[in-house]
């Protein structure tokens, strides 16, 4: 048979049952069909989710166990190991894909020969009733000025091309565990360009069990330590963000546990989300 156009990947640990299987569903009903959906149980002794895989009755998927706990970072790079596709889908086992986003990704990078990774806007909900899409920036230059800041591609979204992966040795290091994805785009930001579709792609479910809260210490850390990195290593891009933040009078900014975008103030204006607008403030 032959390869698989993309490879949907799906790294899975201890999984809320229903949210697995909303994920499952979500990936299955993709109006593109030419996937493999490779899903790595990295909770081997959690059999409760071997029984929601198997539930499904699909050719293309590819369900894997780890014999042991290996973490986040080295099970998203076994993933990349088993993936046959041309291009690499990634996906967050918690969240919910719309049903064209395979195919808006794959028109993209289709058309688009120089663009290695593209990912899309994020719409947030949860158990607290509040939804909101997240903005982010849509050309190549914007996003890596903006990376240089924060992570502003949206992990659980994007699709890459493999190839250059692997043409330049660049998979997900443990050490920045767990803002693996940020340290992914700071390596591919010099060799490739990014685009993030303007529209939502995946539902964000944000609860209290995600990984960017259980360990936000260890991500914040991470995440300043990345960013330390990029300013040196890009400091146009950094010189600029800063120089826009100022033009734009983004005076603060708080993020949740370091990636969730919270309140912004902006031009006399408090923004929940960075998004929702709440209250207009006036300075003395």
């Amino acid at each position: 048979m032959p390869d698989p156009k993309v490879s949907v990947l799906t790294p899975i640990y201890n999984t809320d049952v229903h949210h697995l299987q909303e994920c499952i569903e979500s990936v299955l009903g993709q109006t593109f069909t030419d996937f493999e959906f490779i899903i790595l149980n990295d909770s081997p002794d959690n059999v409760a989710l071997d029984a929601v895989v198997k539930s499904f009755d699909d050719a293309r998927i590819r369900y894997v166990k780890n014999d042991k706990n290996m973490g986040i970072s080295a099970s998203r790079n076994k993933l990349l190991g088993l993936a046959r596709g041309k291009y690499v889908a990634i996906f967050d086992h918690d969240d919910i894909c719309v049903p064209d986003r395979l195919a808006a990704q794959v028109e993209y990078l289709d058309a688009n020969p120089d663009v290695g990774v593209v990912s899309g806007l994020l719409q947030v909900f949860g158990a607290d009733g509040i939804e909101c899409v997240l903005p982010a920036p849509e050309q190549d230059v914007d996003i890596k000025i903006m990376t240089t800041r924060d992570c502003c591609v949206a992990h659980s979204a994007a699709m890459i091309r493999k190839s250059v992966l692997d043409e330049n040795n660049i998979c997900y290091e443990a050490y920045y565990s767990p803002a693996e994805d940020y340290r992914l785009w700071a390596r591919l930001m010099g060799v490739t360009h990014f685009y993030n579709i303007q529209r939502v792609l995946v539902k964000y479910r944000n609860h209290e069990n995600r990984t960017s809260i259980i360990q936000n210490r260890r991500m914040d850390a991470a995440h300043r330590a990345i960013g330390i990195e990029l300013e040196n290593s890009f400091p146009a891009y950094y010189r600029q963000m800063l120089h826009s933040d100022t033009a734009n009078a983004t005076v603060f900014r708080l993020r949740l546990f370091g990636r969730v975008p919270l309140i912004k103030v902006k031009n006399n204006r408090v923004l929940l989300f960075e998004c929702i607008p709440v209250f207009r403030i006036k300075w003395r």
